[in-house]
């Protein structure tokens, strides 16, 4: 196991579909919401629509991820559960 990584389970109402996603702690929130919104693009055929105002939010408290902050400042560890609005 990577100790760079950590492993999220992020949903995405939009699009009805959860996903277990490997994501860098060493990058920020908003570099890695906008590696996947790009993943997401091509899983879905252009169906995802990207917004600028999209955010993580924690499944457990509703609180959104600072974009500025990296992952390992946050408090998203192994097991997280994320959703993406």
């Amino acid at each position: 196991m990577n100790k760079n990584k950590i492993l999220i389970e992020l949903s995405i109402p939009l699009i009805e579909k959860t996903y277990d996603l490997y994501i860098p702690i060493n990058k920020k929130v908003g570099t890695v919401k906008k590696l996947i919104e790009e993943g997401l693009l091509e899983l879905t055929n252009n169906d995802y629509i990207i917004k600028e105002n999209s955010n993580f939010y924690s499944m457990e408290t509703g609180e959104v991820y600072d974009v500025n902050k990296t992952i390992r400042e946050t408090d998203l560890k192994n097991g997280s559960r994320i959703i993406l609005i």
